[in-house]
This record gives C-alpha cells, sequence and structure tokens, in this order.
C-alpha cells in the first residue's frame, strides 16, 4: 500500500483551526483503505488541538502533514516556537487549559516532540 500524505500551511485567522480539520476531513475520504469513524473523529481532534496550540504559542503560523500508515494516521505539526506541550494540572474554574496535551496522548497511539533549528514539530500517531 502506498503512503498518501498531505500538507497545509495555516496562519492565525478566525477559520484557520476549522480550515485544518476540513483539510483532515478531506484527507481521511480520500484514503484508499478508510480508518473507523472512532479513528476519524480522534485524528480530527488532534489535529484541531495541535493546531491551536501551535497557532496560540508557536508564533501564529504552522504546518500540518497528515500521512497514512498501514498501522495509523500520523498528524505532525510544525511551529517556530521551541517550546513543547506539558502536562500540568486542568484548569477547571479559570480557563486557561491544560486538557489538550493529555487528550492528545490517550487518542494517540504514539506521541513525540522533536526539536528544530527553527522551532519543534509535534507528532501524534493514531492507530486505524
Amino acid at each position: 500500500m502506498g503512503m498518501m500524505s498531505v500538507t497545509v500551511t495555516l496562519a492565525r485567522s478566525a477559520t484557520s483551526v476549522a480550515d485544518a480539520r476540513d483539510s483532515a476531513r478531506t484527507f481521511l475520504q480520500r484514503l484508499v483503505r478508510p480508518i473507523a469513524a472512532e479513528a476519524a473523529d480522534g485524528v480530527i481532534l488532534v489535529v484541531s488541538e495541535l493546531v491551536t496550540n501551535a497557532l496560540r504559542h508557536g508564533g501564529g503560523t504552522c504546518t500540518l502533514d497528515l500521512n497514512a500508515h498501514p498501522a495509523g494516521i500520523e498528524v505532525a505539526v510544525h511551529d517556530r516556537s521551541p517550546q513543547g506541550p506539558r502536562m500540568r494540572t486542568p484548569d477547571l474554574n479559570g480557563g486557561t487549559g491544560g486538557f489538550g496535551w493529555p487528550m492528545v496522548n490517550r487518542l494517540a497511539h504514539t506521541t513525540a516532540v522533536t526539536r528544530r533549528p527553527a522551532g519543534k514539530t509535534v507528532m501524534a500517531l493514531i492507530a486505524r
């Protein structure tokens, strides 16, 4: 089976996260070997979370790469900040977050953060 991939470059705007989710949905719909609905929902949630955080904390622009592998869908988001995501206690009252990275780690089979000279890549592999 050949690998299918797509790359989307996004800038912070009112629709950028929605555009990323739409790109992910289109990518998933075009797969030769479709994935289960639950896995597709997980991919969309992970895309939404990683792109939101990259745009918010990573300098206002990011690149989303989606790759289909035999075992799963790889979501990789590249941004300009060297600061990686971190686990923290979710803020139940102040609205400052803390839910996203734990959620990504629950949905993904594997996660990794790779530092690059011009920032980082956050990757999540969601099982098919």
